[in-house]
């Protein structure tokens, strides 16, 4: 049975938003990374960056201050993703066999698919956790 226009579309357009989204965010970070502008200040020139403003630097609260809050904050992460990962790998590992015994379609793909999911969730756990070893490296130099 095809599914009616607006179910379709209903999944469609989440999509389309976030792909606009990402564009939109892109395009920002573009536009004010490469923003500059001259003044002149009693016969004297300034060239002012982006950077050169508080509030647009990306270390808003300043500094040193947001090593600890990236160092917890990537342990804090990692440790969810790799629940994550071994939640991922152990339910489709206990369920496959399960459903595979039940002949149901073509839930070997779906399982399959569940892998290749926590797989990539691994990936991004590893890609976390050599964060955190690198966030580790900057607390000393802050104190």
């Amino acid at each position: 049975m095809e599914a009616s226009f607006p179910s379709k579309a209903s999944g469609v357009v989440p999509l389309v938003l976030r792909v606009l989204t990402f564009i939109f965010l892109l395009a920002s970070l573009i536009i004010l990374t490469t923003n500059t502008a001259t003044l002149v200040v009693n016969l004297v020139e300034f060239k002012i960056h982006f950077n050169d403003i508080y509030s647009y630097r990306k270390r808003f609260l300043g500094g040193d201050r947001n090593l600890l809050f990236d160092f917890y904050g990537d342990k804090v992460i990692s440790y969810l993703l790799a629940t994550g990962v071994a939640a991922g790998f152990a339910a489709t590992k206990d369920l496959k066999p399960f459903f595979v015994a039940l002949g149901a379609g073509d839930v070997v793909k779906f399982f399959d698919k569940g892998y290749a999911s926590a797989s990539l969730l691994l990936i991004g756990f590893v890609c976390t956790a050599i964060s955190s070893v690198l966030s580790s490296y900057a607390l000393p130099k802050q104190f």
